[in-house]
């Protein structure tokens, strides 16, 4: 006999990746938008968008963007974003509270660096970054959302992050920030791997996972490389406006702005 109970939530965020989306916006400026509803299929990741926000508008008329994959502690960094919207006038559909931002890296205290082959900017503070172009954007059942399938074109990876020799992400030293409930969790220790597993504990060695000070350290070095970029954006971002991840926070708002 199941001792299940029959509930009906108001959210099903069951606990997914946060992403943060740069798009290009109508003026050839930028938007920044933290989201959750991201998964990947083989190369394509596909992304589940709030319909009203700027992002929705961005991919359907300029399809090139980037996934940038936000570290545990930087959680902060995302929250800060969470009741920002790109557009102007603010949607009425939008969450009380909510206001409209036109420099959303400064105001999450983030820095933009150029990326390769498309052109909204990556985050320079997040371990994984991933330029991609939307080949699909089209609207769910419900009609409130938009689902795109955005094809994954180059990956950029702190190198900390990388099995040392090979292509491959160490599982180990990655913890990415994981959005379950509107609370922030990072991943507790290693249970197991699948079958199919290329980094398992004898294949990856003994590598350091990503921390702050790491990350921090990632950023400096890339801004004495090639300066920090803000690309038709402010300058006000502040380059140790993060904490350690705590286990949760409740979050303001759910879907893309």
């Amino acid at each position: 006999m199941s001792i299940h109970v029959t509930i009906e939530p108001s959210i099903l965020y069951f606990g997914t990746p946060v992403v943060l989306l740069s798009t290009e916006n109508p003026d050839g400026s930028f938007n920044l938008a933290p989201m959750s509803s991201a998964w990947a299929l083989g190369k394509t990741i596909v992304l589940g968008i709030g319909r009203a926000g700027q992002t929705a508008r961005n991919l359907a008329e300029r399809p090139d963007l980037v996934i940038n994959l936000p570290a545990a502690y930087q959680w902060e960094a995302v929250e800060r974003l969470a009741p920002l919207t790109g557009r102007d006038p603010v949607p009425a559909s939008k969450p009380d509270g909510c206001r409209f931002e036109p420099d959303k890296f400064g105001a999450a205290g983030l820095h933009a660096a150029p990326s390769d082959g498309v052109r909204p900017p990556r985050v320079v503070e997040c371990p994984l970054q991933f330029e991609a172009r939307a080949v699909s954007v089209r609207a769910d059942a419900s009609g409130s959302f938009v689902i795109a399938e955005a094809v994954v074109s180059k990956v950029h990876a702190d190198p900390r992050l990388v099995v040392p020799g090979t292509n491959h992400v160490d599982p180990g030293a990655w913890s990415p920030l994981i959005y379950t409930f509107r609370h922030y969790f990072g991943l507790g220790p290693e249970l197991g791997h699948s079958y199919r597993s290329e980094t398992r504990p004898e294949q990856r060695g003994s590598v350091v996972g990503m921390g702050q000070e790491a990350a921090e350290t990632a950023l400096v070095v890339e801004e004495r490389a090639a300066g920090p970029v803000h690309v038709g954006l402010g300058d006000q971002a502040d380059d140790h406006d993060v904490v350690a991840d705590p286990r949760s926070v409740v979050r303001q708002a759910d879907q893309v702005r």
